[in-house]
């Protein structure tokens, strides 16, 4: 019988290879994709002092596929990218196009105006300004402060 001695960073290195087998696209079928993951937009925020800016991503996506919502204090959105079917004679088509439906809520910073939101969609750009609400804007605590001495 042989000694060998232990190292634990092989079984690390190993384990590594099996997480990057796994998420390998080649091994992936397009339906697991579809049913395991779902691909939300990508979002940017920006609290100002009298308002929130929010931006999502949401390229080759109709106005008419998209549900928002706002809320006091969150943004839902939700919509569906629609697989565009063509007609090929010959050839083989890989995407990395993500289609189907989607949902996200994004919380918000701050309470804010919500009758008062305006909206920009604008090449596949979607731009919230959500308007702080008056008692956020004025958010002022007086301190006391009692002298020891």
């Amino acid at each position: 019988m042989t000694l060998v001695r232990w190292n634990p960073w092989q079984e690390l290195n190993t384990i590594q290879r099996q997480i990057n087998r796994l998420f390998d696209e080649d091994t992936l079928s397009s339906t697991f994709l579809e049913r395991g993951f779902s691909r939300v937009p990508a979002a940017e925020l920006k609290e100002t002092e009298d308002a929130i800016h929010l931006k999502l991503e949401l390229p080759g996506i109709e106005t008419k596929d998209l549900d928002l919502q706002v809320t006091d204090n969150a943004v839902y959105l939700s919509g569906e990218r629609k697989y565009e079917a063509k007609s090929e004679e010959k050839g083989t088509i890989k995407s990395e196009f993500h289609y189907g439906k989607f949902q996200r809520v994004i919380p918000l910073p701050a309470r804010i105006q919500n009758t008062n939101v305006t909206a920009d969609y604008k090449d596949g750009i979607l731009n919230l300004t959500l308007p702080k609400a008056e008692e956020e804007k004025n958010k002022v605590v007086k301190v006391n402060l009692a002298s020891s001495g």
